[in-house]
């Protein structure tokens, strides 16, 4: 188990979290370790965010039938694995019960503020910050960290045309009863990341009597949950060490042996080669599509009533459109002028710092492949050791020079889409954090002394 260095409770900056999803839980346990106050502001009453099926706050994008699409193995904590008897791919609820073991065995709901959402944030103009709550009060903090998460504000693409069936998000999919009912209708899915595919593949079983209709304008390469017998995820892991770039070199030759053309199951030519896009996981899918029991469709051209017209000139009479089209990073506590996400598109040092604020910092705002949790696990480990003295970032010019070398080398290789934008490899940044970028950090401190983040230096000032 990896150890957190400590802070002097002298020197100690305050902080606040908002959120107490996956990202906000182990942002605290690791800057309890280090010796950092913090209070976390948790819109909800539990923790879980993503996670938390039905969760009051609307956050979760948690169906009934949902299974995690990365291994119990991979995606565990490293500090805190999860149970043997688990099985390789949770379900939700289990994984929900996993965090509440989490937060128990490290302490950490005495530290949340349950339905005392954070309203606004403000930097003050020379540095900490302040924050409206629910509850009416102020609240003031030398750093501020975001782990809202970014799986909860829909994005729904605005085709020409009005559709007069029934629309929904992914993000309110419950089942096949709710909050539609889906038995006996004609349901076009638009998207084909994995929701899209668990939507489909649930959706055309024969016992709800539907007609169903996988629209994507990209296509996909779909990959198993197991390959030779083990998960895709640990053999993927058990591949020489290079980067994702030369991977995909390496595994387009192999790509259509080991996962089938997408073409024979009726789904479009993918626009890209294999790895240029994040793959669609799924067990089902193709068995669906090649069975007929749903129908793979191109892009959407326009709505007409209950029409859906497609790109190919074919048409075809829907009840309902699902929009498996992913979500917006959004951060409604911060005035728009401060900070925002357009297309998604986030530049921070590392994925947490943002060059040029101190005492700003971002958890959990990438997509990690092929695991988030330990991904999360290591962002947490270096904000404790920079709030603790014991970290110290480049120059901001440095900064942003490697955060420009990240984007070429995470997202450089990808196609140009919202949900590619926080592409992270995770065993890399992982290895780059351990061996590179934490010693790095600590050298300069031992050089430059630890960041004199503004707010406190002004306070020093002051008192001095």
């Amino acid at each position: 188990m990896a150890t957190s260095p400590t802070a002097s409770p002298r020197t100690a900056p305050t902080a606040a979290i908002i959120g107490a999803g996956i990202s906000g839980l182990t942002a605290g346990k690791n800057l309890a370790d280090a010796g950092i106050e913090y209070d976390c502001f948790e819109s909800s009453d539990r923790i879980g965010g993503n996670w938390a099926f039905r969760n009051p706050n609307g956050h979760s994008s948690a169906y009934r039938s949902l299974h995690i699409d990365t291994s119990r193995e991979c995606l565990s904590f490293r500090d805190f694995p999860m149970r043997d008897d688990l099985p390789d791919f949770p379900h939700h609820s289990q994984i929900k019960e996993y965090l509440d073991d989490y937060a128990e065995a490290f302490g950490l709901l005495k530290r949340i503020q349950f339905r005392n959402e954070v309203k606004h944030a403000r930097r003050q103009p020379q540095g900490g910050w302040e924050l409206d709550t629910a509850d009416g009060q102020t609240r003031r903090y030398d750093v501020l960290v975001v782990a809202n998460g970014h799986h909860w504000d829909p994005r729904t693409p605005d085709f020409p045309g009005e559709f007069t069936g029934e629309s929904i998000h992914a993000h309110s999919y419950i089942d096949p009863t709710e909050p539609l009912d889906l038995r006996g209708k004609r349901i076009v899915v638009v998207g084909i990341g994995n929701s899209a595919a668990d939507l489909v593949s649930e959706l055309s079983q024969k016992s709800w009597r539907n007609t169903v209709y996988l629209s994507t304008r990209s296509g996909a390469w779909v990959v198993p949950k197991y390959i030779f017998g083990k998960t895709a995820d640990k053999v993927a892991r058990s591949l020489p060490v290079v980067p994702l770039s030369w991977q995909r070199r390496a595994m387009q030759p192999f790509a259509r042996l080991m996962f089938g053309d997408p073409q024979s199951y009726g789904l479009p030519k993918p626009n890209h080669r294999f790895l240029e896009a994040h793959p669609t996981q799924s067990a089902e899918l193709l068995m669906r599509l090649g069975s007929g029991d749903a129908t793979a469709k191109p892009n959407i051209e326009r709505l007409d009533g209950r029409s859906v017209v497609f790109v190919d000139g074919s048409t075809v009479e829907a009840d309902v459109i699902i929009y498996a089209t992913g979500y917006n990073i959004t951060f409604p506590f911060f005035d728009r002028s401060f900070i925002e996400a357009p297309d998604n598109r986030l530049p921070l040092y590392k994925r947490i710092l943002k060059p040029g604020i101190d005492d700003l910092l971002f958890v959990g705002f990438a997509q990690a492949v092929p695991t988030l949790f330990p991904f999360v696990e290591c962002q947490a480990r270096l904000a404790a050791a920079y709030l603790a003295g014991t970290y110290r970032p480049p120059s901001e010019a440095e900064m942003w020079r490697v955060i420009a070398a990240d984007e070429r080398k995470y997202v450089g290789h990808f196609a140009d889409k919202p949900r590619h934008t926080q592409q992270v490899d995770y065993w890399d940044y992982e290895r780059n954090m351990r061996k590179r970028e934490l010693p790095a950090g600590r050298r300069r401190v031992e050089k430059l002394g630890p960041v004199a983040l503004a707010g406190r230096a002004r306070e020093a000032a002051g008192a001095a």
